[in-house]
């Protein structure tokens, strides 16, 4: 998931830099939430591990 959020920054960047700000700014939109998305998974996994009784290594 973190690749797909580093292409959708990636295509936001090229299109702002050739001028196209509608796709410019829906594609850093995009990789903003799946940031977030990601995000909220890794400690909701740190969460879960850790109430099971393993320690993160």
């Amino acid at each position: 998931m973190l690749g797909w959020a580093l292409a959708f920054l990636l295509l936001a960047v090229v299109a702002g830099l050739l001028g196209f700000g509608g796709i410019a700014g829906a594609s850093a939109w995009i990789a903003q939430i799946l940031f977030v998305v990601l995000l909220v998974l890794l400690v909701l996994s740190f969460v879960v591990r850790a109430l099971r009784g393993r320690g993160v290594r």
